[in-house]
Protein backbone atom coordinates (compact mmCIF):
# COMPACT_ATOMS: atom_id res chain seq x y z
CA UNK A 1 0.00 0.00 0.00
CA UNK A 2 1.35 3.73 -0.66
CA UNK A 3 2.08 5.42 2.15
CA UNK A 4 1.77 9.08 2.23
CA UNK A 5 3.45 11.71 4.94
CA UNK A 6 1.41 14.27 6.21
CA UNK A 7 3.41 17.57 7.91
CA UNK A 8 1.03 19.64 8.67
CA UNK A 9 0.42 21.66 12.11
CA UNK A 10 -3.66 22.73 11.55
CA UNK A 11 -5.61 19.38 13.20
CA UNK A 12 -8.71 20.14 10.20
CA UNK A 13 -6.62 20.18 7.28
CA UNK A 14 -4.90 17.01 8.67
CA UNK A 15 -8.08 15.43 9.13
CA UNK A 16 -9.43 16.59 5.66
CA UNK A 17 -5.85 15.39 4.10
CA UNK A 18 -6.37 12.18 5.86
CA UNK A 19 -9.90 11.25 4.49
CA UNK A 20 -9.29 12.50 0.77
CA UNK A 21 -6.14 10.50 0.81
CA UNK A 22 -7.75 7.41 2.66
CA UNK A 23 -10.47 7.60 0.47
CA UNK A 24 -8.29 6.48 -2.13
CA UNK A 25 -6.68 4.01 -0.79
CA UNK A 26 -3.73 5.32 0.38
CA UNK A 27 -2.17 5.09 4.13
CA UNK A 28 -1.33 8.15 5.68
CA UNK A 29 0.59 9.13 8.25
CA UNK A 30 0.72 12.78 10.16
CA UNK A 31 3.41 14.78 11.81
CA UNK A 32 2.66 18.25 13.30
CA UNK A 33 5.92 20.12 13.59
CA UNK A 34 9.22 20.03 11.15
CA UNK A 35 11.31 18.00 13.76
CA UNK A 36 8.81 15.22 13.72
CA UNK A 37 8.41 15.52 9.78
CA UNK A 38 12.28 15.38 9.09
CA UNK A 39 12.39 11.85 10.97
CA UNK A 40 9.36 10.16 9.93
CA UNK A 41 11.13 11.22 6.07
CA UNK A 42 14.66 9.52 6.80
CA UNK A 43 12.41 6.28 7.92
CA UNK A 44 12.23 5.87 4.26
CA UNK A 45 9.03 4.56 4.97
CA UNK A 46 6.92 6.74 2.85
CA UNK A 47 6.55 7.19 -1.02
CA UNK A 48 5.36 10.80 -0.78
CA UNK A 49 5.48 13.64 1.19
CA UNK A 50 2.72 16.73 1.67
CA UNK A 51 4.49 19.59 3.53
CA UNK A 52 3.46 22.83 4.78
CA UNK A 53 5.69 25.41 5.07
CA UNK A 54 4.56 26.78 8.38
CA UNK A 55 5.77 24.33 10.53
CA UNK A 56 6.92 24.92 14.10
CA UNK A 57 10.52 24.06 15.40
CA UNK A 58 12.21 23.72 11.78
CA UNK A 59 10.05 25.13 9.42
CA UNK A 60 9.29 23.36 6.00
CA UNK A 61 11.86 24.76 3.73
CA UNK A 62 14.31 23.47 6.06
CA UNK A 63 13.15 20.10 6.39
CA UNK A 64 12.82 19.81 2.81
CA UNK A 65 16.50 21.44 2.65
CA UNK A 66 17.23 18.64 5.02
CA UNK A 67 15.54 15.87 3.00
CA UNK A 68 17.28 16.92 -0.50
CA UNK A 69 21.00 17.29 1.21
CA UNK A 70 20.66 14.20 2.57
CA UNK A 71 19.39 12.37 -1.21
CA UNK A 72 16.43 10.67 -0.29
CA UNK A 73 14.22 9.35 -2.93
CA UNK A 74 10.85 11.00 -1.31
CA UNK A 75 8.78 13.09 -3.84
CA UNK A 76 7.46 16.10 -1.98
CA UNK A 77 4.37 18.31 -2.70
CA UNK A 78 4.72 21.79 -0.33
CA UNK A 79 0.94 22.34 0.19
CA UNK A 80 0.50 25.48 2.43
CA UNK A 81 -0.90 28.97 2.44
CA UNK A 82 2.33 30.92 0.89
CA UNK A 83 0.65 31.03 -2.82
CA UNK A 84 2.95 34.33 -3.83
CA UNK A 85 5.05 33.60 -7.53
CA UNK A 86 7.92 34.39 -5.29
CA UNK A 87 7.05 31.66 -2.32
CA UNK A 88 6.27 29.34 -5.42
CA UNK A 89 9.77 29.68 -6.79
CA UNK A 90 11.56 29.41 -3.64
CA UNK A 91 9.78 26.10 -3.06
CA UNK A 92 10.49 24.83 -6.12
CA UNK A 93 14.03 25.49 -6.25
CA UNK A 94 14.52 24.35 -2.52
CA UNK A 95 13.42 21.22 -4.07
CA UNK A 96 9.99 20.49 -4.04
CA UNK A 97 8.19 18.11 -6.66
CA UNK A 98 5.29 20.41 -7.14
CA UNK A 99 3.61 23.40 -4.95
CA UNK A 100 0.02 23.63 -3.98
CA UNK A 101 -1.66 27.02 -2.56
CA UNK A 102 -3.95 26.74 -0.06
CA UNK A 103 -7.09 26.52 -0.66
CA UNK A 104 -7.23 23.71 -2.83
CA UNK A 105 -10.19 21.26 -3.80
CA UNK A 106 -9.38 17.64 -2.65
CA UNK A 107 -9.30 15.76 -6.60
CA UNK A 108 -7.02 18.39 -7.78
CA UNK A 109 -4.58 17.51 -4.75
CA UNK A 110 -5.23 13.66 -5.61
CA UNK A 111 -4.43 14.23 -9.05
CA UNK A 112 -0.90 15.77 -8.57
CA UNK A 113 -0.25 12.71 -5.90
CA UNK A 114 -1.37 10.50 -8.54
CA UNK A 115 1.43 12.34 -11.19
CA UNK A 116 4.30 11.88 -8.58
CA UNK A 117 3.45 8.48 -7.71
CA UNK A 118 3.49 7.17 -11.47
CA UNK A 119 6.11 5.55 -12.84
CA UNK A 120 7.04 7.32 -16.25
CA UNK A 121 8.84 4.31 -17.84
CA UNK A 122 5.35 2.35 -17.83
CA UNK A 123 2.79 3.33 -21.11
CA UNK A 124 -0.47 3.34 -20.31
CA UNK A 125 -2.84 0.98 -21.12
CA UNK A 126 -4.55 1.32 -24.18
CA UNK A 127 -7.54 -1.36 -23.35
CA UNK A 128 -8.92 -2.74 -19.76
CA UNK A 129 -9.74 -6.36 -20.01
CA UNK A 130 -11.59 -8.84 -17.39
CA UNK A 131 -12.98 -11.80 -19.40
CA UNK A 132 -15.32 -11.09 -22.02
CA UNK A 133 -15.22 -7.09 -21.28
CA UNK A 134 -13.19 -4.66 -22.49
CA UNK A 135 -12.81 -1.07 -22.00
CA UNK A 136 -10.98 1.16 -25.22
CA UNK A 137 -9.75 3.78 -23.38
CA UNK A 138 -8.66 5.29 -26.45
CA UNK A 139 -12.19 5.32 -28.02
CA UNK A 140 -13.78 5.35 -24.81
CA UNK A 141 -15.74 2.54 -26.29
CA UNK A 142 -16.90 -1.09 -23.60
CA UNK A 143 -17.16 -4.30 -25.63
CA UNK A 144 -18.91 -7.04 -24.23
CA UNK A 145 -18.19 -10.10 -26.36
CA UNK A 146 -18.80 -8.93 -29.77
CA UNK A 147 -21.25 -6.44 -28.86
CA UNK A 148 -20.52 -2.87 -28.23
CA UNK A 149 -21.91 -1.13 -25.26
CA UNK A 150 -22.96 2.43 -25.00
CA UNK A 151 -22.20 4.11 -21.94
CA UNK A 152 -22.43 7.49 -20.65
CA UNK A 153 -19.14 9.30 -19.71
CA UNK A 154 -20.20 8.33 -15.77
CA UNK A 155 -20.95 4.96 -16.19
CA UNK A 156 -17.81 4.66 -18.39
CA UNK A 157 -15.57 6.14 -15.12
CA UNK A 158 -17.18 3.96 -12.93
CA UNK A 159 -16.64 0.68 -14.89
CA UNK A 160 -12.57 1.76 -15.71
CA UNK A 161 -12.50 2.36 -11.83
CA UNK A 162 -13.66 -1.31 -11.20
CA UNK A 163 -11.32 -2.79 -13.76
CA UNK A 164 -8.56 -0.97 -12.94
CA UNK A 165 -9.38 -2.68 -9.41
CA UNK A 166 -10.40 -6.09 -10.38
CA UNK A 167 -11.14 -8.71 -7.24
CA UNK A 168 -10.68 -5.69 -5.05
CA UNK A 169 -13.84 -4.08 -2.67
CA UNK A 170 -14.32 -0.18 -3.07
CA UNK A 171 -16.40 1.10 -1.14
CA UNK A 172 -19.10 3.52 -1.89
CA UNK A 173 -16.97 6.40 -0.75
CA UNK A 174 -14.06 5.40 -3.06
CA UNK A 175 -16.13 4.96 -5.73
CA UNK A 176 -17.89 8.55 -4.72
CA UNK A 177 -14.52 10.12 -4.88
CA UNK A 178 -13.04 8.56 -7.65
CA UNK A 179 -15.75 9.27 -10.17
CA UNK A 180 -18.11 11.92 -9.04
CA UNK A 181 -15.71 14.11 -6.55
CA UNK A 182 -16.57 15.55 -3.35
CA UNK A 183 -18.65 17.84 -4.66
CA UNK A 184 -21.36 15.49 -4.36
CA UNK A 185 -23.05 14.51 -0.82
CA UNK A 186 -21.44 11.15 1.02
CA UNK A 187 -24.93 10.20 1.79
CA UNK A 188 -26.70 10.28 -1.79
CA UNK A 189 -27.22 6.93 -3.31
CA UNK A 190 -25.87 8.16 -6.96
CA UNK A 191 -23.11 5.03 -6.19
CA UNK A 192 -25.78 2.29 -6.20
CA UNK A 193 -27.81 3.93 -9.21
CA UNK A 194 -24.91 3.64 -11.76
CA UNK A 195 -23.97 0.15 -10.32
CA UNK A 196 -27.85 -0.93 -11.19
CA UNK A 197 -27.10 0.55 -14.43
CA UNK A 198 -23.75 -0.96 -14.76
CA UNK A 199 -25.26 -4.55 -14.14
CA UNK A 200 -27.83 -3.81 -17.01
CA UNK A 201 -26.03 -3.14 -19.33
CA UNK A 202 -23.20 -5.05 -18.60
CA UNK A 203 -24.55 -8.29 -16.68
CA UNK A 204 -26.43 -8.40 -13.64
CA UNK A 205 -23.31 -10.88 -11.97
CA UNK A 206 -20.10 -9.05 -13.09
CA UNK A 207 -20.38 -6.70 -10.23
CA UNK A 208 -20.46 -8.26 -6.58
CA UNK A 209 -22.21 -6.41 -3.65
CA UNK A 210 -20.31 -6.56 -0.63
CA UNK A 211 -22.74 -6.19 2.37
CA UNK A 212 -21.79 -3.36 4.51
CA UNK A 213 -18.22 -2.93 2.27
CA UNK A 214 -19.01 -1.93 -1.17
CA UNK A 215 -18.74 -3.16 -4.64
CA UNK A 216 -16.09 -5.65 -6.36
CA UNK A 217 -15.85 -6.44 -9.81
CA UNK A 218 -16.16 -10.36 -10.31
CA UNK A 219 -12.40 -11.31 -11.65
CA UNK A 220 -13.06 -13.15 -14.85
CA UNK A 221 -12.04 -16.95 -14.51
CA UNK A 222 -9.10 -17.94 -17.37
Amino acid sequence: MTRILIAEDEPHITRFLVKGLKAEGYATTSAADGDEALYLARSGAFDLMLLDLGLPRQDGLRVLGEIRRAKLRLPVIVVTARGAADDIVVGLDSGADDYLAKPFRIAELLARVRARLRPVSVPEAARLVNGDLVLDLHTRQAHVGDRVIDLSAREFALAETFLRHPGQVLSREQLLSRVWGYDYDPGSNVVDVYVRYLRNKLGQDRIATIRGAGYRLVQATA
